[in-house]
């Protein structure tokens, strides 16, 4: 296997914990709404069981650094894939709304650990010229694994009663392949040297990367680990970091207040409030999930070309198009076009946010302090997913489709300043040069 497969393998085996997190986020969208009638649960209760797992990847987002430091990235990709092969197993024997939800959490400590350790072992094992798509190979697998899962439940909703259990077990397969992957994928060279001192092993990873350059960049990391050595969560929250971390939180912000996960989540719901039968209403949403797809391949084969910058106004601009198009829809009670204004939101979602944050959190941060770093962005971004997700049924019961979607173009409005005023372009630098783009020195 040459040089540049055996990346393209390590980054893809990384990046399934991000199929299987697509997947788990959008299996219960076909689920939800059976498991409200065959449990007969109350909203406050439906809306547990919807966000159950989004409670599971905000603490796994919190505390996903941690492994990472202590164990290394490759030992917690396989703790990851073992939390998402015993939620498949779980949900689908689940006898009761309480032990779906529990296993529900498991699922959601998987999705979050993964959203700060896959990105992040991505981009340490990249050339800096190739880390955009490699990393956004990440988001790729997510989206993927949204649209087999829309499709899964499409094929899987009329074969019985027991519908839902399969729908829930089949993750389980995917889960095994990425169990048995981990296993020969190597650890990441910039943990060996700053956790383990072992740098003859990160060398010799790091050749394999780009001969060329193996040696400077040890001598880089090595210089990195004698001048910052903060390792603590705690000691992220340092002066010297405050930029990094106010731009990943507010990157984060205003990934979730998009509103893409009310949409991901709720789908089917979403289309049947503007009139459509069940059945178109789940076969729109695999639409979701194609679009998000192609347009993510598009994201990423333009991240490294364009930068991330680029792609954030890009995506910005369609966001505030098409939320302005879905809610002028409802205000007039004509949902004609409406597909089209979701797909165009998916399709704005996919190229700029979707394309660009797990890939721009990896990048910003200090090798010392990234994996505190992304966790704390991944923390942000899965909090607000956690709160949209709970309480998108009440509010757009409440104040109907009209506000709920202005609301999001609206935040939209401040992303595009926020791209225009604070993010500055990481394309092609090597991670430990980023302090001088990040920090303006």
């Amino acid at each position: 296997m040459n040089q540049n497969y055996k990346i393209f393998f390590w980054s893809l085996t990384a990046a399934l914990g991000g199929f299987l997190f697509g997947f788990d986020t959008a299996v219960i969208s076909g689920v939800e709404q059976t498991l409200q009638k065959l449990w007969q649960l109350n909203s406050i209760q439906q809306g547990f069981v919807v966000s159950s797992a989004l409670i599971g990847t905000v603490i796994g987002a919190l505390i996903g650094g941690i492994p990472a430091e202590k164990y290394g990235r490759k030992v917690t990709l396989y703790i990851v894939a073992i939390t998402y092969l015993l939620s498949a197993i779980g949900t689908a024997y689940s006898v009761d709304w309480k032990y779906f939800m529990a296993f529900r959490f498991v699922g959601g400590l998987g999705v979050g650990v993964s959203s700060v350790v896959a990105p992040m072992y991505i981009s340490e094992i990249a050339p800096p010229d190739k880390r955009g798509r490699l990393v956004a190979m990440f988001q790729f697998n997510i989206v993927f694994g949204i649209l087999i899962a829309y499709f899964s439940n499409y094929l899987l909703g009329n074969i019985g009663e027991n519908a839902w259990r399969w729908m829930m077990g089949v993750q389980a397969v995917p889960s095994l392949v990425f169990l048995a992957s981990i296993l020969v994928i190597p650890e990441s060279p910039r943990w060996l040297i700053l956790k383990k001192g072992n740098v003859a092993a990160a060398r010799h990873i790091l050749s394999i990367i780009d001969a060329s350059t193996a040696e400077q960049v040890v001598q880089n990391i090595q210089q990195n680990t004698q001048t910052n050595q903060a390792s603590s969560f705690s000691s992220l929250f340092q002066n010297a970091y405050k930029r990094p971390i106010y731009l990943a939180v507010l990157f984060a912000f205003f990934n979730q207040v998009s509103g893409i996960n009310a949409i991901i989540y709720y789908a089917p719901r979403i289309f049947e409030m503007a009139g459509f039968g069940t059945d178109t209403a789940l076969l729109s949403s695999a639409g979701i999930g194609l679009i998000n797809l192609l347009s993510t391949l598009i994201g990423i084969s333009l991240i490294d070309r364009f930068g991330r910058r680029m792609l954030m106004y890009i995506g910005s601009v369609g966001y505030i198009i098409s939320l302005s198009l879905i809610a002028l829809a409802f205000y007039r009670n004509n949902f004609e076009g409406m597909s089209f204004f979701i797909f165009f939101f998916i399709a704005s979602h996919a190229i700029g946010q979707g394309a660009v944050i797990w890939v721009f959190i990896s990048e910003i941060f200090p090798s010392e302090v990234r994996a505190h770093g992304q966790s704390l962005g991944s923390f942000t971004h899965w909090v607000l997913a956690a709160i949209i997700a709970f309480t998108f049924p009440y509010i757009a019961e409440t104040f109907g489709g009209t506000v709920t979607f202005l609301f999001f173009a609206f935040m939209m409005v401040f992303q595009l300043l926020f791209v225009w005023r604070m993010m500055p372009e990481t394309k092609g630098t090597a991670l430990e040069g980023n302090e001088k783009i990040v920090f303006g020195h």
